[in-house]
């Protein structure tokens, strides 16, 4: 699973990279996408980076035209972000090019194998990870 992530990882990356973007910069967009007028803090908890880290990729966001950058309406220490339509539009290609991605790693694979491959990995989680009791 590893070198798939891993393959499927730097393929994205290098189909990103005509863009301008790499990986995290296209996940911190997905995050403002999925949570308009977030703050710095609630994204580097979305995408699992680093304050520090979460910043730069901020400060290139904004750099780039992708993002537009405010103060909360409640707390004006906090500073918000939202897409622009550059930055939607990066989106909707990043999303293009992930499609043809999973199309290329799914070829000559059925649907059916598909669906038993994610009951496997369901049972694997569950087998590392079990729920607590309720």
């Amino acid at each position: 699973m590893k070198q798939i992530i891993t393959h499927f990882q730097a393929t994205l990356d290098e189909e990103l990279r005509p863009h301008g973007a790499t990986i995290a910069q296209v996940r911190l967009l997905w995050a403002i996408r999925n949570s308009p007028g977030s703050s710095g803090a609630h994204l580097s908890r979305e995408c699992d980076v680093t304050p520090q880290t979460t910043q730069a990729l901020i400060q290139r966001a904004e750099e780039a035209g992708w993002i537009l950058r405010g103060k909360d309406s409640v707390n004006d220490r906090i500073v918000t972000a939202t897409l622009t339509p550059e930055g939607e539009e990066l989106l909707d290609a990043a999303d293009r090019i992930v499609r043809g991605i999973e199309t290329r790693m799914w070829k000559g694979i059925r649907p059916a194998e598909i669906e038993d491959l994610i009951c496997l990995l369901k049972r694997c989680l569950e087998n590392v990870h079990p729920e607590p009791p309720r």
